[in-house]
């Protein structure tokens, strides 16, 4: 339980802070930070069971014959990412208390801090492939909602707009990657591919699910060549950089891949793709870094050779390399996390990162300058701190790695070349911002800014302190741990020391430092001369590069929508039924499936009906150029003729939900009707002769006839091909044998919409609820101003049908109708509406076992208020009923979702049905069922969603006056023909 709540009280805390007032800095800190160290406390509390080697697991079906649950799994490496993740958290937000601005919305900036923090816990303790892909494309999102999070600087829409893409397309390789490997394992549970070795690596599809999980992996870790994104994501707030780009979204790259090492190294292709993406890094992240002008700027290309490290350790095959590689991550997220600090620390103090700027710090800022320098000589690896330990373990691979004569020699050389880099930039940050002369020309005067932003920095630099004077004792457990979750038995000795004697690594390390301290001096002049100029790759911009993609996809785009947009919506309409006309009849040309087995003989009383309904089609179509609302009634007539026909083949379900619909549809396209455009008669202009427009729509309407024909054939042969074969192992036999055992029905239609395929239906109510609020999200432009309905005295009066109503004593709308005309009392109908309402309530209880349901109780709910806007009008249903239909969207959509996940509480699959029988007095015996909860809140978003759209439209036939003109009109007698 204590793994759900590690997950779960981050997103819960996203959510309270995106609540809380925008002045609430205090409590928003506190929040994030305690929710943080909540969910580190709950991590370490499982740390002797981890110590001993055991895998803490929870699981909760979800879809089990599939191999997808959701699966909570902390072994030692989890456990080390999840104590990175919460105690960093923690010092982050300490740490953005004071950095952010009280003008800045802070609660945002909270909300998004926590939901990033839970999307990184849910990889890290995922232990379903499929879970985690989810998770991961979650830390994309969140990411870049705080990359993005000063949305008013372009620079920081680019930077996000630029994360996103490459780590979200990214993510889309690794699901694929991820599903062929349960393709081939027969699983998605971590467990059962991590001891699937030999399976993955003897199967023809390895490269490829290597490629594509490289893919994924080395797009979040920033890894040439998709290392571009990370420096433009310097746009965020600092803390967002010390959080994301040093500890926790750019690690979810090399996590991955140290997860899944053990099952996926081993290989030339392995060594070549990881390897030489990590080396490329290495080398290029380095370089770069030595010739940024920002501060942020050298941090960022630093992560990307220090990523690079620890991508070319995953990608030797060697155990203490990958043992080289999890110490390198623990050392590295500490002092990267710290020198983001400092320089967020200068930016805040000094209004500038411009190193070409900044000089003299340390006089007026010691105590920064001091954490900054630790920090700095523990990134270019000076012994006694942490970087140096484990920087020195990758010479050690580099020396003793085996392989050809370029890889022997070119290792080693390339990482005491990449290291002299790392030496060089590490300095030139170090004594270009805090030495030299004391700097005259800053935005603001430097300062130390309070002691608490200090204390998140502090603390890191004394890990870096402790880590490298007792490796052993410190990080040792933990790292072995984490290790041996990996590894097993496998695990390789080594040892955690700072002196290892006289040796060839610590010989690199010295001819590192050295050259590093030389390159600084002869790059310091040259840099001087041309600030921000990089040698050789400068002309590489991989911004432009990213930009100029874009820009070419968009042209593409504009020459594709010139080819085939069209103002008119009958050319769209046409392409989609031609491209899903060709689609459908891919399987019909093998010309088995025009093969009955068995046909019911024809009933001539079923031949006229349907001869009847293609009158009303054809009718349709012939009477839509001339009158709409004919053409409409026609519609419905074929639509009838539906509805008998699933009433003739035993089909009650569907006769009622389709008559339901006939009904509502009818009524909401007859209202919208006024307002679609008049007819085009031709394609071309008005200079063109009418001969030639009759000769341009005739062409139109064969061309649309021909394709009805043809779809309507299409259609017709494949429902005559199923109904006419004989299909004794089909799945209808299954659902009927197992609705009442499995389902608890005996509508099978109903269990199938609840039970069997419940997640369709959850997504379809969804979508209806989503088509409804874009309708009245398109509509509502057209309704009154506020100011309009709200008038001295209660009077309030409305204009209708160009009459002046008074919206208490003359409410009813029949009384604009002509003379002759039949007028319904609207009292009748309105006692309908109660009668409507239990009508409504039967079939909804009812569905599970006879005909009925919540859609079909819903339409008939619907239509009875359809008919109370009708009678009495929308000025009279509004005031006098009050209907909020998008409070019963959100609750159809909070019921069913709570029928789907409510059953978990009793380890059940997600949308699996919980029943229970109670006896009631005077009643009897109950049969209660967690699909009646599902069925309300498909009933409730029904109503909700069609009385909302009824609204949206009928809104456009209500013309109300501004005030002032109201009241002049009723006194006078006069309505103004200006309305609003």
């Amino acid at each position: 339980m204590s793994l759900v709540l590690i997950l779960a009280l981050p997103f819960f805390g996203s959510i309270v802070a995106a609540f809380l007032p925008s002045n609430a800095r205090n409590i928003e800190a506190w929040l994030a930070g305690l929710i943080a160290l909540v969910c580190a406390g709950l991590a370490i509390s499982h740390f002797p069971a981890i110590l001993d080697g055991e895998v803490i697991r929870i699981t909760v079906p979800w879809l089990p014959d599939h191999g997808v649950n959701l699966s909570l799994r902390m072994d030692g490496f989890a456990w080390l990412f999840a104590m990175i993740i919460t105690l960093m958290g923690a010092l982050i937000a300490l740490y953005a208390r004071y950095y952010m601005s009280p003008e800045d919305p802070v609660p945002r900036y909270f909300s998004f801090f926590l939901a990033f923090m839970g999307a990184m816990l849910g990889v890290v303790l995922s232990g379903n492939l499929i879970q985690l892909v989810l998770f991961w494309e979650l830390t994309s999102l969140s990411s870049f909602m705080l990359i993005a999070y000063w949305h008013h600087r372009l620079d920081a829409r680019r930077g996000a707009r630029m994360s996103l893409t490459i780590t979200g397309a990214g993510g889309l390789c690794l699901l694929a990657g991820v599903l062929m490997i349960g393709h081939v394992v027969g699983s998605y549970e971590l467990d059962v591919v991590l001891q699937s070795r030999d399976l993955i690596h003897n199967h023809p599809w390895y490269t490829t699910i290597l490629v594509l999980v490289a893919l994924g992996a080395l797009t979040k870790s920033a890894q040439f060549p998709f290392h571009v994104w990370l420096p433009n994501a310097m746009a965020a707030p600092t803390p967002v950089s010390a959080y994301l780009h040093s500890a926790t979204m750019v690690k979810a790259g090399v996590f991955l891949l140290a997860r899944l090492w053990p099952v996926m190294a081993g290989t030339p292709e392995w060594t070549w793709i990881i390897g030489g993406a990590g080396a490329i890094s290495l080398l290029l992240g380095a370089y770069a870094a030595t010739f940024q002008t920002d501060m942020k700027g050298v941090l960022a290309y630093s992560t990307i050779s220090h990523l690079g490290l620890i991508t070319l350790l995953l990608g030797m095959d060697s155990r203490l390399a990958l043992v080289a590689a999890v110490f390198h991550i623990i050392n590295h997220a500490t002092f990267k996390a710290s020198l983001f600090m400092a320089a967020g620390i200068v930016d805040h103090e000094t209004g500038t990162r411009d190193m070409s700027r900044l000089s003299g710090l340390f006089r007026s800022m010691p105590i920064t300058a001091t954490l900054a320098i630790v920090a700095a000589a523990a990134m270019a690896g000076v012994p006694l701190l942490n970087g140096f330990i484990s920087k020195e373990m990758f010479f050690a691979e580099t020396v003793y790695f085996t392989g050809n004569e370029f890889t022997r020699y070119g290792l080693p050389l390339l990482a005491v070349v990449a290291s002299a880099f790392s030496v060089a930039y590490s300095l030139r940050f170090i004594t270009e911002v805090f030495f030299g002369p004391e700097a005259k020309d800053l935005p603001r005067a430097p300062h130390e800014p309070p002691l608490m932003m200090l204390i998140p920095s502090a603390i890191l630099v004394v890990g870096c302190l402790v880590v490298g004077m007792l490796p052993g004792l410190i990080p040792g457990p933990f790292l072995h741990t984490a290790v041996e979750a990996l590894l097993g038995e496998d695990t390789p000795n080594y040892s955690l020391v700072v002196w290892h004697g006289f040796n060839l690594p610590l010989a690199m390390s010295f001819v590192a430092l050295v050259g590093g301290i030389i390159l600084q001096r002869l790059l310091l002049s040259r840099q001087h001369a041309r600030p921000g100029y990089t040698p050789f790759i400068y002309r590489f911009d991989g911004r432009r590069t990213f930009e100029s993609i874009l820009e070419g996809v968009d042209v593409a785009s504009a020459f594709i929508l010139d080819w085939t947009r069209s103002p008119r919506l009958q050319p769209q309409i046409f392409l989609i039924v031609l491209l899903t006309l060709a689609v459908a009849a891919l399987p019909l040309l093998n010309g088995a499936w025009l093969q009955p087995q068995s046909v019911t003989p024809l009933d001539p009383l079923f031949a006229v009906l349907w001869l009847a309904g293609a009158a009303c089609a054809v009718g349709t179509a012939a009477s839509a150029k001339f009158h709409r609302p004919a053409a409409l009634m026609l519609a419905g007539g074929a639509g009838l003729c539906t509805v008998i026909t699933f009433a003739w083949l035993s089909a009650p379900d569907l006769a009622l939900t389709q008559l339901t619909v006939e009904v509502v549809t009818m009524v909401l396209i007859l209202l919208g009707l006024r307002w679609l455009p008049r007819r085009v008669e031709g394609e071309g202009d008005e200079s063109e002769t009418p001969i030639r427009n009759a000769i341009f729509a005739g062409v139109r309407r064969s061309r649309d006839l021909i394709i009805a024909i043809l779809a309507g054939s299409g259609f017709t042969v494949i429902a005559y091909a199923i109904m006419t074969r004989d299909h004794p192992e089909g799945i209808s036999s299954f659902f009927i044998e197992q609705a009442l055992p499995l389902g608890g029905g005996s509508n099978v239609v109903n269990v199938i919409l609840v039970d069997f395929r419940g997640f369709d239906t959850l997504g379809e109510i969804t979508v209806l609820g989503i088509v409804a609020l874009t309708v009245y999200a398109l509509l509502r432009r057209f309704r009154p101003p506020p100011e309009t309905l709200e008038l001295p005295h209660a009077r309030q009066f409305v204009a209708y049908e160009g009459k002046l109503l008074d919206r208490f004593s003359d409410p009813d709308p029949q009384s604009l109708l002509p003379d002759g005309v039949m007028k319904i009392p609207a009292v009748l109908v309105r006692l309908l509406l109660p009668l409507a309402a239990m009508v409504s309530v039967y079939f909804l209880v009812r569905g599970h076992n006879l005909p009925g349901g919540g859609f079909v109780g819903g339409l008939i709910m619907a239509t009875s208020i359809i008919i109370q806007y009708m009678v009495s009008g929308v000025v009279w249903v509004e005031t006098r009923q009050r209907l909020h239909p998008q409070y019963w969207i959100a609750f159809g959509l909070l019921a069913a979702g709570s029928a789907a996940m409510g059953v978990w509480w009793f380890s059940k699959p997600f949308l699996s049905s919980v029943a229970v029988d109670l006896h009631i007095p005077l009643i009897g015996a109950v049969h209660l069922s967690s699909v009646l909860l599902f069925d309300i809140g498909v009933y409730t978003l029904v109503v909700g969603a069609t009385v909302l759209m009824l609204i949206a439209i009928a809104h456009q036939s209500l013309r109300l006056y501004r005030k002032p003109a109201i009241i002049q009109q009723h006194e006078s007698g006069t309505p103004s023909q200006e309305n609003n």
